[in-house]
């Protein structure tokens, strides 16, 4: 499922989830052991029937303004969902590309309730649809909402594919034309941005399983090969080929990645990068 783009995702949720099951059945273990929290909970997850339900229920919770409330975005988001089906195998892969990649989730209910970084991307999510729709006001009040909130600034109009983690999610900012692929993981204060003022495509396009540190920008419209890692603080103005580990600034090719999916492993050091002749 996560290796597949939002576009290529088709027909409803099927009958049997077990992601949702074990988000019930961790969410009812947290409401019998924290009292203080049994009405958030049920709030949130034990009071519906689909995981879809529930990640539109936090969003609208925790992006509802003075002037707009949470159940006319509850209502939005209901629609888009009942509109775009697809979008809940999203919701999907990416808390199961939370659980399996960040050592501080050990529950699939984690995201949902907490992590910003799962919220901010499920928000533009949304927002990409309505961007598509025409309704391009609403979709920019998310995006401005979510920057408040979330401290995580992503256009409505930038393309996400599914398995995505942002971890941490603090600071980071994504441009309008900007393109992350499938299985990719972002670390907190990246930037995927422009070189200047000049319209039209200007933003990286970021190929599937690639691993992005934390403080890394990446300027301008250049593409970032699949399967390739960016080094924590580097500025990277030049495309990068495949399998390819870059760092410094300006980045650099400093050697291959020796990993077939360096988003798993979430290795950030060098020592596991080798020259290209495999020493």
């Amino acid at each position: 499922m996560s290796k597949q783009s939002l576009s290529d995702l088709h027909g409803n949720v099927e009958p049997l989830d077990p992601i949702w099951q074990k988000v019930r059945g961790e969410a009812e273990k947290i409401a019998s052991a924290e009292t203080a929290l049994a009405s958030f909970v049920f709030a949130t997850v034990l009071n519906h029937q689909q995981l879809d339900q529930a990640v539109c229920h936090r969003l609208a919770q925790q992006l509802e303004h003075l002037d707009v409330d949470r159940g006319s975005l509850r209502q939005t988001f209901d629609e888009l969902l009942s509109e775009n089906p697809q979008l809940g195998n999203a919701f999907r892969a990416d808390i199961s590309a939370v659980f399996e990649r960040d050592p501080a989730c050990s529950r699939y209910v984690e995201p949902l309730l907490y992590f910003k970084g799962f919220h901010a991307l499920q928000t533009q999510r949304l927002a990409h649809l309505l961007w598509q729709d025409g309704r391009k006001d609403l979709a920019f009040f998310l995006q401005s909402q979510s920057s408040r909130v979330f401290g995580i600034d992503i256009h409505p109009a930038a393309q996400i594919g599914c398995g995505v983690f942002i971890d941490h999610g603090h600071a980071i900012v994504v441009g309008e034309t900007a393109v992350i692929g499938n299985n990719v993981s972002i670390l907190h204060n990246v930037t995927l941005g422009g070189t200047g003022k000049a319209a039209g495509d200007r933003h990286p396009k970021i190929g599937d399983h690639v691993l992005i540190g934390a403080g890394a920008k990446i300027l301008g419209d250049i593409n970032i090969g699949c399967g390739s890692r960016i080094a924590a603080g580097s500025v990277v103005l030049t495309d990068v080929p495949p399998k390819t580990t870059v760092a410094g600034v300006p980045a650099k090719v400093i050697g291959a990645v020796d990993c077939k999916e360096p988003e798993l492993t979430m290795d950030h050091t060098l020592d596991s990068c080798k020259d290209f002749t495999g020493k």
